[in-house]
């Protein structure tokens, strides 16, 4: 049987070792990660997401999330404009730009940037709800969430951040101010509730007032007409009489009287070119009828 020579054995470990150490330096990076390569604690070079080969033992990767991230600034108390004490939360979303130079900047601008942005928060908050007072607080969200926002991504600029938003989450007044609010709230909704049926109560008065005025207009243009009707008829009774009672002032007397004394009976006034008209009259208490001949105007 042959025996394998200590040479031999030393060139399978250290082909064993080789191939160990080749597999030891390949690292993955995700899609959502970004690495750092550094060789003997120096910055070498950036890996980028897939299959990454560093030196082992002399060569290390940082791997940094890029992933967009949410913190919760936890409740704090707050002095506010009016000397009132507040409690404050708020939430902010944030993530690792994905280029290298960010990438650099928040591993090295920055101890921890995780908690130091947090930190950065509570006092940016505290800044900005201590300017006003309780009731703007409430009021003006918006301008808080804002302002918050810019400020962040101004401060947080040299670490490689990006600040997506900023959310307001509650501001909590103290137990007694609170309950004064929820009256004073109460008060100025039974407010607007009497100013709206008040309004309504003088809407369904102007409606009735307007129809008012409608029907008086009604009535006033039929008596306008009806009397407008009556100078017609007046009118044209006068042109007739011209016509058919021109130089006999006696007959047309008779007429209006015979008129006026039969106003509800029958009235039959006959004319025919060329036959002498005739106007048939009931007259007498029992019912005799007289004629009474018209001359017609030729």
């Amino acid at each position: 049987m042959n025996q394998i020579a200590p040479h031999q054995i030393l060139y399978f470990i250290g082909i064993a070792g080789f191939v160990i150490f080749v597999f030891s330096g390949f690292r993955i990076v995700r899609p959502i990660e970004r690495g750092l390569v550094e060789r003997f604690g120096k910055y070498k070079r950036f890996a980028t997401p897939g299959l990454n080969w560093i030196i082992p033992v002399f060569e290390h990767m940082f791997k940094v999330d890029v992933t967009e991230n949410m913190v919760d600034a936890a409740a704090q108390e707050i002095i506010t404009k009016d000397n009132l004490n507040a409690q404050v939360d708020a939430q902010l979303y944030y993530k690792v730009k994905i280029d290298e130079e960010s990438v650099k900047a928040s591993q090295y601008n920055v101890s921890n940037y995780e908690i130091q942005i947090v930190s950065l928060t509570r006092t940016t908050l505290r800044n900005i709800v201590g300017t006003l007072s309780l009731k703007e607080a409430n009021v003006e969200r918006n301008r808080i969430n804002k302002d918050l926002m810019e400020t962040l991504k101004k401060e947080v600029s040299n670490w490689g951040l990006e600040v997506v938003r900023a959310e307001l989450k509650e501001i909590q007044p103290p137990k007694d101010v609170q309950t004064t609010m929820n009256q004073v709230v109460k008060a100025e909704n039974e407010k607007i509730a009497a100013i709206d049926f008040a309004t309504a109560k003088e809407t369904e008065a102007d409606g009735i007032k307007r129809a008012e005025i409608k029907k008086a207009e009604g009535e006033a243009k039929a008596i306008v007409i009806k009397a407008e009707a009556g100078a017609l008829s007046i009118r044209l009774l006068n042109e007739a009489a011209e016509k058919y009672f021109v130089g006999n002032a006696q007959k047309l007397k008779a007429y209006e009287v015979t008129e006026s004394s039969l106003k509800n009976n029958t009235k039959i006034l006959i004319t025919e070119k060329g036959i002498q008209p005739t106007i048939v009259l009931g007259l007498g208490s029992e019912g005799d009828q007289h004629i009474l001949p018209v001359k017609q105007q030729r």
